[in-house]
C-alpha cells in the first residue's frame, strides 16, 4: 500500500526570547542518512554523494528545521545520492561524518542548529504539528506509562543514562558525551534530555533517543529487514486429528497467531508502495526499532583519543560515561495500556508469565515480536525439549515402577536378607584397625533399594534413552527449519554476515583483507596477532581445569578419610542400630560427599556435573583384604556393598541434579526481585516527583549479551544429567521435565517484570549449542553402556544365570554366595586386622578371586575373566546396535520437512512476482508519462508550425 503524502511546516532558527530546555526538533538538518560506522573508504562514493552535500550546504545555511510526519521518499535526495550514502552506510566509512562537516556544513553551523534546536520546548514546537496530531503533555500529567517525548507523537526507542562525575576525569566523560550525542543527531536521531532535577533520585539525567522515519527505513535496507508485501495465501499449519483432546493446553488463536502471515521482502526505501504501511508509528515494531538504534549507537564515534578512534556505546558504559543504555519496556506489565497502542508486555505476562498457566503452550510469536529471534528461539528450544521429555520421563518412570514392584521377589535380596544365608556369611572390615566384621544381612535393605534402579528395565531403558536422543536432534532440525520459514530468517545466515562483526573488534583491527566471497574488504586481525590472545585463553582454561581437578581430588580424599569414620562410628553406637541396615557406612558417605559436590559444583559452575560421576568411579579399584588400593599411601579405597555400585551414582546424581535445580529456580527467582526492591527504595528518595517509565526500567536488573548463555548452558547441563547417565538414574527425565516446566515461568516472569527489555538481536539457529548437544548424544551411548557394564549388577547375574547357575528352577538361585570370594583372615597384615579378636577363620568379600587353599590363590579366577568378557561385548554390541538405529533414523527423517520446502518455494515465487509486477507497473507509468510529454511537444511544435505557416 503506498504511503499517504507528507506534511512539512518550518521554523525559523531566530533565537528566541524565552526558551525551555532539553527537546531537539525531530530532523535538525536533512542529514538523516549519514551513518557514521568503521569500515574501508570508498572514494567514488564520496564523489557521487558530493552533489548531494551541495544540496544540503545550501538548504542548511537557511537555518531552518523542517518537521515532517510523512517524508517523501524523493523530497530532498536524487536517487543516486541515496545510493550513494546507503553502500558508505553498509561499508561503514569512517570519514563519513568529517566529509560532511568539511564539504557540507562546517562545524560551526552545525553546533549551532543544534544549540538553537535543543533549547526548543514543548510548547515552542506544539504549534508546529496539526492540531488533530497534537498531545502534548504537562509534566504533572505525564502518565507514568508514557513511552513518547513531551510532544506526545515521537516514541522513546532507547534511552541511555549518566551522573554528572566531579572527579578529575568527569570533563573528559562529559566532552565524550557531548561528541557522542552530536554524531547521534548528525545521523538523524532525535534526542531528548530529561534534566536530573527531574529524576526520582535528583542526580541522574535520562537521554531519551526517537528515531524518525527516514533513519528506519535507510537502516532497514542496510540491516536487511524483510518487510511485508502481501498477506500470504498459505494456510496455517492444522493441529493433528486428535489436537482436540489436548484443548486445555492450547492458547486462544488471538494469542498465538497476533497477526496474519505476509509475504515479504527485504524493504527498500525506493520501493516504499511496495510494503504494507498503514502507519509510519507501527510499521517497524519496537524490536526492530530498538534493534536499529542499537546498531547506531554501537558504531557511532565519540572523539579520538591517544591516535585512535573511539567508538560505541559499550566502551562508553565500560568507562561509566554513560551508566546505562536500554530500550523501553512498552508498558506496566499487571495492566493494559490506556492508549490505543496495545501494551505486549501486558499480553505476554497474562497469557506467559503466570504459574498458573504451566501446562499450556507458549506464545511464541508474542515473545519473537517483543523479545527478537534470538531470545524467542532459546523458548521454542526450551518448550520443545520440555515436550519430549515427557515420553522419556514416562518411560523412566515405568521403569522405575517395575523396579519398586519387582523389589520383593528380587532373588539376590532375598538370599542376603535371609537369616540362614546372608546372616551366615561374615564380611570382611570395611576399613583398617577401627572396623569390624560383620553379616551380609545387615545390607538388606540397601539391596532392596538398589534393586529400584538396578533390574532388568535398565539395558532396556538405556537403549530407549540411545533412540530418543536421536529422534530428539532428527526432529528438532526440523522444527528448527519450520520456525527459520515462520520467522522469515531462511536466507538470513548470508544476509547478515557482514553485519555480525563486533564494532569493538572492527575498531581493534588494523588489518583488512577481501572477502572472496562478497569482494569487499573486511577486518581482519594476522595470526601474529592472535597468538598472544590465544595463549591468555588457554592458560584462563588451564587454570580453570585445574581448579576442577584439584576440587575432584579433593571431594575423593574426603571421602576415603570419612568412610572409615562413619563405619567405626555406626558400628559403635547403639542408637545407630535400628538405621544400620539401610543406613549403611556406603550409603552415609555418597551422601555426605554428594552434598559437598553439589556445593563445589555451584561454586564453581563451569565444568558438567558428570565430572561428579567419574569421583565414584574412581573409587572401586578397591584390591582385596591384605592387598588392598590405597590412595597416597593413605587412605584406603571405599568398598561397594553387596547389591552392586550404582546405587552410589544415582544416590550422587539425584542429589546434585535436584540441589542444583532447587538452588538454581530460587536465585533466579529471588535474586532479580530482591535487588529490584533495593534498588528502588534507594531511588525513591523525592515522592513527590513522577516516577516515570524510563525510570522504572532503568531500576531493573540487566540482563546483558552474556544472559541466553547462562540459560544455554543450565539446559545443556541438564541434557547431561537426562542422557549422560541416565541407565543409573531412570528418573533424571522426570525430574527434568518437572524443572523445566516450572523454568519456563520462572524465566518468562522474570524477562517480562524483573529484568530491562534486551535489545533484540536475529538468530535462527541455537548456534554452537546444537553441536555440544550432537557430540553429547554420540557420548551418552558410551557412558550408558560403560554404566550398565562396570556399574551396574546385571552383566555378573546374566553370566552366572547362563554358565554357571546349577539349578533349573531358580537359576539366580546361590548367585550371592558366587560373587563373594573366601580370605582368610590370618593373612590380614598387622596394620589393617582389627583390634578386637574373633574366632572367624575366614571372611567374604565382593570380587572374583580363588580361595586361599588354591595354589594361585586371591588371583582372579575363570569367572573373573568371562564377566569381563561379557561386560566388553556388551559395550560393543549396544554401541553398534544403538549408532545403527541413529544412523538410520537420521537418513530416514529429512532436516527440512517436505511442506516446509513447498512453502519456502512458493514464497520466493510469489515475492519475485509482487516485486516484478510491481516494477513493470512502475515502468509503465513512466513510460506513460515520457509518453504524454512527447505527444505534448509534438502538438506544441505542430501549433507552432500552424502558427508559422498563418503568418507566412
Amino acid at each position: 500500500m503506498a504511503s499517504p503524502g507528507s506534511q512539512e511546516f518550518r521554523s525559523s532558527l531566530a533565537p528566541p526570547s524565552s526558551q525551555t530546555p532539553g527537546v531537539s526538533p525531530v530532523s535538525p538538518v536533512p542529514l538523516g542518512l549519514q551513518v557514521p560506522l568503521e569500515s574501508p573508504q570508498s572514494d567514488s562514493l564520496k564523489k557521487e554523494s558530493s552533489s548531494w552535500i551541495a544540496e544540503a550546504e545550501l538548504k542548511s545555511r537557511r537555518q531552518t528545521i523542517r518537521f515532517s510526519l510523512r517524508p517523501k521518499s524523493s523530497r530532498r535526495l536524487s536517487q543516486r545520492s541515496f545510493n550513494a550514502f546507503n553502500e558508505l552506510a553498509k561499508l561503514g566509512d569512517p570519514d563519513l561524518l568529517e566529509m560532511v562537516e568539511q564539504e557540507g556544513l562546517t562545524a560551526r553551523e552545525i553546533d549551532y542548529a543544534f544549540q538553537q534546536s535543543e533549547t526548543l520546548g514543548s510548547k515552542e514546537t506544539s504549534f508546529l504539528i496539526p492540531e488533530d496530531l497534537q498531545s502534548p503533555f504537562q509534566r504533572s500529567e505525564h502518565s507514568k506509562d508514557s513511552v513518547f517525548f513531551r510532544d506526545g507523537i515521537r516514541q522513546i526507542d532507547f534511552v541511555l543514562s549518566y551522573v554528572e562525575d566531579v572527579k578529575k576525569d568527569g570533563e573528559l566523560k562529559a566532552e565524550r558525551r557531548r561528541e557522542f550525542e552530536q554524531n547521534l543527531r548528525k545521523t538523524g536521531l532525535d534526542l531528548e534530555t530529561e534534566d536530573k532535577l527531574n529524576s526520582e533520585d535528583g542526580k541522574t539525567y535520562f537521554v531519551k533517543i526517537h528515531a524518525p522515519w527516514e533513519v528506519l527505513v535507510t537502516y532497514a535496507e542496510v540491516l536487511g529487514i524483510k518487510m511485508p508485501i502481501k498477506l500470504s495465501d498459505i494456510p496455517r499449519p492444522k493441529y493433528p486429528p486428535l489436537s482436540y483432546m489436548l484443548g486445555a493446553v492450547k492458547l486462544p488463536s488471538s494469542v498465538k497467531y497476533p497477526s496474519p502471515e505476509y509475504f515479504t521482502a527485504q524493504f527498500s526505501r525506493h520501493r516504499q508502495e511496495l510494503f504494507l504501511i498503514e502507519d509510519e508509528a507501527t510499521f517497524f515494531p519496537s524490536s526492530t526499532r530498538n534493534r536499529i538504534v542499537y546498531y547506531i549507537l554501537s558504531r557511532c564515534p565519540f572523539g579520538v583519543e591517544e591516535g585512535k578512534k573511539k567508538i560505541g556505546i559499550e566502551r562508553l558504559l565500560n568507562s561509566n560515561t554513560y551508566l546505562s543504555a536500554y530500550p523501553l519496556h512498552d508498558g506496566q506489565y499487571w495492566k493494559p495500556s490506556k492508549t490505543a497502542r496495545p501494551n505486549e508486555r501486558y499480553n505476554l505476562c497474562k497469557n506467559w508469565a503466570r504459574f498458573s498457566y504451566f501446562y499450556k503452550e507458549q506464545p511464541f510469536h508474542l515473545i519473537r515480536n517483543y523479545f527478537g529471534e534470538k531470545i524467542g528461539i532459546y523458548f521454542v528450544f526450551l518448550g520443545y525439549y520440555t515436550e519430549m521429555l515427557l515420553f522419556a520421563a514416562l518411560v523412566g518412570l515405568a521403569c522405575f515402577i517395575y523396579g519398586l514392584l519387582s523389589m520383593e521377589n528380587n532373588r539376590t535380596s532375598t538370599e542376603i536378607c535371609d537369616p540362614d544365608i546372608g546372616g551366615q556369611m561374615i564380611m570382611c572390615p570395611l576399613c583398617d584397625e577401627v572396623c569390624d566384621y560383620w553379616r551380609l544381612n545387615t545390607t538388606c535393605l540397601h539391596s532392596k533399594f538398589s534393586h529400584l534402579f538396578d533390574n532388568e528395565s535398565t539395558v532396556f531403558f538405556a537403549l530407549f534413552m540411545g533412540i530418543w536422543v536421536t529422534l530428539f536432534l532428527e526432529f528438532w532440525k526440523q522444527r528448527q527449519a519450520r520456525l527459520e520459514y515462520e520467522w522469515d530468517l531462511v536466507d538470513f545466515e548470508e544476509e547478515q554476515q557482514q553485519l555480525q562483526l563486533r564494532p569493538e573488534f572492527e575498531a581493534m583491527c588494523k588489518h583488512k583483507k577481501m572477502n572472496p566471497v562478497t569482494k569487499e574488504m573486511e577486518p581482519h586481525m594476522p595470526l601474529c596477532h592472535r597468538i598472544p590472545w590465544y595463549f591468555v585463553s588457554g592458560t584462563t582454561v588451564t587454570f580453570g581445569m585445574a581448579l576442577l581437578l584439584s576440587s575432584m581430588v579433593s571431594i575423593l580424599v574426603y571421602r576415603l578419610s570419612v568412610f572409615a569414620t562413619f563405619a567405626s562410628f555406626m558400628e559403635s553406637e547403639a542408637t545407630l542400630q535400628s538405621v544400620k541396615s539401610f543406613f549403611t557406612p556406603q550409603l552415609a558417605t555418597a551422601l555426605s560427599g554428594s552434598c559437598l559436590n553439589c556445593i563445589v559444583i555451584l561454586i564453581l559452575n563451569f565444568f558438567y556435573e558428570k565430572i561428579s560421576a567419574w569421583i565414584t568411579k574412581m573409587g572401586k579399584f578397591v584390591g582385596y583384604p591384605g592387598s588392598y588400593t590405597y590412595m597416597f599411601n593413605i587412605w584406603r579405597s571405599e568398598e561397594c556393598g553387596p547389591a552392586g555400585c550404582l546405587i552410589e551414582l544415582t544416590t550422587q546424581l539425584t542429589i546434585i541434579m535436584i540441589g542444583k535445580q532447587i538452588f538454581g529456580n530460587i536465585h533466579e527467582a529471588f535474586q532479580p526481585l530482591i535487588f529490584n526492591w533495593w534498588r528502588r527504595r534507594r531511588a525513591r528518595t523525592h515522592s513527590e516527583k513522577l516516577y516515570s517509565r524510563w525510570e522504572q526500567d532503568h531500576d531493573l536488573q540487566i540482563y546483558g549479551h552474556r544472559g541466553l548463555f547462562y540459560e544455554y548452558l543450565e539446559t545443556v547441563i541438564q541434557f547431561g544429567f537426562a542422557t549422560l547417565f541416565v541407565a543409573s538414574f531412570p528418573l533424571a527425565p522426570l525430574f527434568a521435565l518437572m524443572n523445566n516446566i516450572m523454568g519456563i515461568r520462572v524465566d518468562a516472569w522474570k524477562l517480562t517484570t524483573q529484568y530491562r527489555r534486551p535489545v533484540a538481536a536475529k538468530a535462527h539457529s541455537i548456534g554452537v549449542w546444537q553441536d555440544i548437544l550432537f557430540g553429547m548424544a554420540i557420548v551418552s551411548v558410551a557412558t550408558n553402556a560403560f554404566i550398565v557394564s562396570f556399574t551396574s549388577d546385571i552383566i555378573p547375574r546374566l553370566v552366572y544365570f547362563y554358565a554357571y547357575s546349577t539349578n533349573s528352577t531358580e537359576p539366580l538361585s546361590g548367585y550371592v554366595n558366587n560373587s563373594l570370594s573366601v580370605f582368610l583372615i590370618a593373612d590380614f597384615p598387622n596394620h589393617t586386622v582389627p583390634m578386637e579378636k574373633k574366632d572367624f577363620v575366614t571372611c567374604r568379600y565382593r570380587d572374583y578371586r580363588y580361595p586361599p587353599d588354591h595354589e594361585d590363590k586371591y588371583s582372579h579366577n575363570m569367572q573373573f575373566w568371562h564377566v569381563l568378557a561379557a561386560k566388553m561385548t556388551f559395550i560393543i554390541v549396544m554401541e553398534h546396535v544403538v549408532f545403527l538405529f541413529k544412523f538410520l533414523l537420521a537418513w530416514l527423517i529429512p532436516d527440512v520437512p517436505k511442506d516446509v520446502v513447498e512453502k519456502i518455494k512458493r514464497e520466493k515465487l510469489m515475492t519475485i512476482k509482487i516485486i516484478h509486477d510491481f516494477e513493470l507497473n512502475k515502468l509503465k507509468e513512466n513510460l506513460d508519462v515520457e509518453y504524454g510529454n512527447i505527444m505534448k511537444n509534438v502538438l506544441v511544435d505542430e501549433d507552432n508550425s500552424l502558427k508559422a505557416k498563418t503568418i507566412v
